[in-house]
């Protein structure tokens, strides 16, 4: 079967599509050697600032530079106009099902989300229920994970609202950008991001019922993949960045060790998972959380962004009723689409499932970055054999969906230029009210072929650019 892929760059036809054909112009004057000098220096510059990412389980050595490649991904503002109204669409109804999900549970009395999905999900967290937070906000920050089908239709992959991470590589790319290629910000107009901290700092700030509230971000510290990203942002905001030990409770609020003694502290963002957050009251191992800070956060004396308990509405079995949700919450049609998707836990689903094995994409429903997951049209026969048996054995925790012709970028690979699959990761930020930065992170697949991007599977990323129509 030959699959259709929509070329960022270029139509059916071969034609440069127009907001690409200022850059287009650029790369056809500009000769080899000086581009390859240009990529010789952005790796240099990367390494210099130490971007890079952490990959467990490689014997390479784990401290890894996440590989840029120098030609953008471009969307026209009319098209990113779409996407962006598509994404807050997305996010706010996320955040009133979360809402309504630890308050009166509407939804599900309304049959449209079966119970047991939800309150005996792994990411539902009981400790949440009747508890109101400030502006009814549990994902202050969320990732939409965009990808292009062959007709250049935008579908929903995923949502990510636990700990969404890449917004760091997102602005230093654009910094790379502008300073090795100038004169293409200079040839055209190019929407700029480069606030991104300082709205994230403002959508902290107005997560707390405070006038001036002290934030800081909550690292699991340096061994952590993301590592780079909890220090890189906490510069940009010009707050402190923590560790769980410099922390402590204390009368149910948190204060910060500091060498002029305890400061009180008012909005964590917190880059740990629910399980380390406090020992007290969740994997009492933790060594990297704060004894006391739920009932702390309980008390209303400190703001957890994003909130507990949001992974219960990213979670891949729920994936397939966020656009009901957006029905039921915002009496909206959904302006983005879902990936058509099968649930395992449904008997009749699993047997269509298990008869297309070779044809799907299969994943864990607590999967991220890669891992767990079948790509049924590039896995072998014992792979498909041993998935197989995976699901049969706990099929609740698969959804399955079928392989899309992802969106091609052209993209510098060994033997020159060649089209790579990309996706995108838009970041919402949910204070006052939802923003969005024009444009996100851009993760390109560096394998021929490859459908799977994320940076420990070996991928790579481009800096993204709302091109004025």
């Amino acid at each position: 079967m030959t699959r259709i892929f929509y070329d960022e760059m270029y139509a059916a036809d071969g034609q440069c599509r127009p907001h690409y054909r200022e850059f287009a112009r650029w790369l056809h004057e500009t000769p080899d050697d000086l581009l390859a000098q240009r990529r010789r220096e952005a790796d240099l510059l990367f390494h210099r600032a130490g971007i890079t990412f952490t990959l467990y389980g490689d014997d390479q050595g784990t401290e890894r530079l996440i590989p840029f490649d120098i030609i953008p991904r471009a969307i026209p503002a009319s098209e990113w106009k779409v996407v962006e109204a598509g994404c807050i669409q997305r996010v706010k109804a996320l955040n009133m099902f979360l809402a309504d999900l630890y308050h009166s549970q509407r939804i599900i009395k309304a049959g449209i989300i079966p119970a047991e999905q939800v309150l005996a999900n792994d990411g539902y967290q009981l400790a949440m229920q009747g508890l109101d937070l400030h502006r009814d906000i549990y994902a202050h920050i969320a990732g939409v994970d965009l990808v292009r089908d062959g007709d250049g239709t935008y579908y929903v992959l995923e949502d990510n609202l636990r700990t969404p991470s890449g917004v760091s590589y997102m602005l230093e790319d654009r910094k790379m950008m502008m300073r090795l290629f100038p004169e293409l910000f200079a040839a055209q107009r190019i929407a700029p991001i480069n606030h991104y901290p300082n709205l994230l700092l403002d959508a902290l700030k107005s997560s707390s019922p405070l006038d001036n509230p002290s934030v800081v971000v909550l690292t699991p510290g340096r061994f952590n993949s993301a590592y780079f990203e909890h220090a890189f942002l906490a510069r940009e905001m010009g707050v402190e960045l923590v560790e769980g030990a410099d922390l402590f409770v204390r009368d149910d609020k948190v204060f910060m060790r500091t060498t002029s003694g305890a400061r009180q502290v008012d909005v964590i963002y917190r880059r740990l998972d629910d399980a380390f957050l406090d020992p007290l009251a969740f994997n009492p191992d933790s060594m990297l959380g704060v004894p006391g800070l739920l009932a702390a956060y309980r008390s209303g004396n400190v703001v957890l962004a994003n909130a507990i308990g949001t992974g219960v509405a990213d979670d891949k079995s729920v994936y397939p009723f966020v656009t009901d949700m957006i029905r039921f919450y915002l009496d909206e049609e959904p302006i983005l689409k879902n990936v058509p998707t099968w649930q395992c836990r449904k008997p009749d689903e699993l047997s269509h499932v298990l008869a297309n094995l070779p044809e799907l994409v299969v994943k864990e429903t607590q999967g991220s970055g890669g891992y767990g997951m079948l790509v049924g049209p590039a896995a072998s026969q014992a792979e498909i054999a041993e998935f197989r048996e995976r699901i049969k054995a706990r099929p609740e925790a698969y959804i399955a969906q079928p392989t899309l012709c992802l969106s091609t970028c052209p993209t510098f690979v060994e033997n020159g230029i060649a089209p790579r699959h990309i996706d995108l990761r838009p970041f919402v930020l949910s204070g006052r009210e939802t923003r969005i930065v024009p444009g996100g992170l851009t993760r390109v697949a560096l394998r021929e072929g490859s459908l799977v991007v994320n940076s420990s599977q070996g991928g790579g990323t481009k800096d993204t650019w709302v091109v004025e129509d």
